[in-house]
């Protein structure tokens, strides 16, 4: 699997698959989240209600992930998931590892081959971006070797990328992943 870490906007990627980093509700918010339900169109959080009504009735819980498609994005599908929040006393750094590998599972699991993110709960949500980086880097190396869930042969992608919106971000990803 390739590994890109880039500075850019994350809706104008041509990859199978872009994570959103989003919140519980799933139905939009600032950020990442807003940026990417406006690229998307109406269609996307039409989508997100369906999930909320049918599946995701409490919203989507911190760690976990989902996918959408993609509408009016490059990317064929939207994954969505939800960072630990420090700022509300959510720590613990296995649930931020958690969104990544369920990020890269639901995408396997879409047919992704390959998958965008941004810097999940950084910003905002109060990490700070070289433990991002650190869990993100470790969460991406041990799904490559295991794969989706159940898997035998590796990861079903072939690239992940880490597009991010400062350029001081992707510095600090680009020292943690030694590109």
């Amino acid at each position: 699997m390739r590994i890109e870490i880039m500075h850019g906007d994350l809706t104008m990627r041509g990859v199978d698959a872009i994570v959103n980093a989003a919140n519980s509700s799933l139905l939009g918010g600032g950020g990442v989240d807003g940026a990417i339900h406006r690229a998307a169109g109406p269609e996307l959080l039409e989508a997100c209600r369906e999930l909320r009504r049918t599946q995701l009735p409490d919203g989507l819980p911190v760690g976990d992930a989902v996918g959408t498609p993609g509408f009016r994005l490059p990317a064929r599908w939207v994954v969505h998931t939800v960072g630990p929040n420090r700022h509300a006393g959510q720590t613990d750094p296995e649930l931020l590892a958690s969104c990544f590998r369920e990020s890269l599972a639901v995408a396997g699991e879409l047919g992704a081959r390959s998958v965008a993110f941004p810097a999940i709960s950084a910003g905002i949500y109060g990490w700070d971006a070289r433990e991002v980086a650190e869990v993100a880097h470790d969460a991406v190396t041990a799904f490559s070797v295991s794969g989706a869930r159940g898997a035998a042969n590796g990861s079903p992608l072939d690239l992940v990328e880490f597009v991010l919106f400062s350029e001081d971000t992707t510095a600090v990803f680009r020292a943690v992943f030694g590109r």
